[in-house]
C-alpha cells in the first residue's frame, strides 16, 4: 500500500487516519474518520483490491457533507478492506471480523455496508464490537441492498438533473456503468419512469441495444451469476466502450474516477 497523506486534509479534517494490517489473516485496511462535529462518524466499509488512502479520504469527506446536509447527528468516515470481494465467504468473514476487532477502540466510528460488503458483513461487525449500521432484517435493520436504497437515490438525482437539463425522462436513453447493488436498482427505477436502458456494463464486459434492453430479464440474468455481456437481448461490447455509447443519461455506478481528462470527451 502506498502511503501518501501529506496532501490530504484541510481545516475540516480528517481527524484520524488508520492503516490496519494483520498478516496472519492477510488483512490490510484503511480507516478515515473525517469529522465528528455533528456526532459519531458513520460511513461504509468497502472491499476492493485497489483501494487507496486518497479514495477513502474523499469518500469520508463526502459522508461528512452528506450527513450534515441531511441534518443527521453524525459526522463522516469511511473504511476500506484491500481484498477481492469475490473471495470465499469464509475468507470474507475472517477479514471482516478481524477488521472489526481492530477498530473496537475507534468508538467515534460506526461502520456500514458499502461496495463489496453487505448486511451480513455488518452482522459480523456488530457481533464483534456491538456497533454497526445497515444490519440484516433479522437483526432489526433495513435491507438496503434488497430495496435498492442507494440506487433509488441515484435515480431521483438523475431525474432531477434531467429536468434541469431540459431532458424528458420518458423515452430518454440510459447507459449504466456497473450493474451491482446500485446500478441495477437505478436502471430499474429509471426504466419504471420511462427511460430506455440501452447499455450496461459490469466487471467482465458490456452489452448494448439501442432499441432497449429488457431490464427485468437482465436483472434475472445477472442474479443467476451470468455476466451482462452474455445476455441474449443485446450486442456484447467491450467494457470500456460504454463511455462512448450514444445516450441521454450516463450513470457511473462502479469504481470511482472512471471519467478522466482522457475519456470525458467520448461522452
Amino acid at each position: 500500500m502506498e502511503i501518501e497523506i501529506h496532501n490530504i486534509g484541510d481545516e475540516l479534517g480528517p481527524e484520524k487516519i488508520l492503516l490496519l494490517r494483520q498478516p496472519r489473516v492477510g488483512l490490510e485496511a484503511i480507516v478515515v474518520v473525517d469529522n465528528v462535529a455533528c456526532g459519531p462518524a458513520i460511513g461504509g466499509v468497502r472491499m476492493a483490491p485497489d483501494l487507496t488512502i486518497d479514495e477513502i479520504y474523499r469518500l469520508s469527506r463526502a459522508m461528512t457533507l452528506k450527513n450534515a446536509a441531511a441534518g443527521l447527528p453524525h459526522g463522516g468516515a469511511k473504511a476500506g478492506i484491500i481484498a477481492d470481494p469475490a473471495c470465499s465467504r469464509e475468507q470474507k468473514e475472517k477479514l471482516v471480523r478481524t477488521f472489526a476487532r481492530m477498530i473496537r477502540s475507534v468508538t467515534e466510528y460506526i461502520p456500514g455496508p458499502d461496495m463489496g460488503t453487505n448486511e451480513e458483513c455488518m452482522a459480523w461487525v456488530k457481533d464483534e464490537i456491538g456497533r454497526a449500521a445497515g444490519l440484516p432484517r433479522v437483526l432489526g435493520g433495513i435491507p438496503l441492498d434488497e430495496i435498492g436504497a442507494t440506487g433509488f437515490g441515484v435515480a431521483v438525482a438523475a431525474e432531477v438533473t434531467a429536468s434541469e437539463a431540459g431532458i424528458s425522462l420518458k423515452e430518454s436513453h440510459l447507459a449504466v456503468q456497473g450493474f451491482g447493488a446500485v446500478g441495477r436498482h437505478a436502471a430499474n427505477f429509471l426504466s419504471k419512469r420511462g427511460a430506455i436502458l440501452v447499455a450496461v456494463s459490469d466487471s467482465q464486459g458490456a452489452i448494448q441495444n439501442q432499441n432497449g434492453l429488457d431490464v427485468d430479464a437482465l436483472i434475472k440474468h445477472k442474479k443467476e451469476g451470468s455476466p451482462v455481456h452474455t445476455f441474449p437481448g443485446g450486442q456484447a461490447i467491450g467494457r470500456d466502450e460504454l463511455v462512448g455509447i450514444k445516450c441521454d443519461i450516463w450513470i457511473p455506478a462502479a469504481r470511482p474516477d472512471v471519467l478522466t481528462d482522457n475519456n470525458v470527451d467520448q461522452l
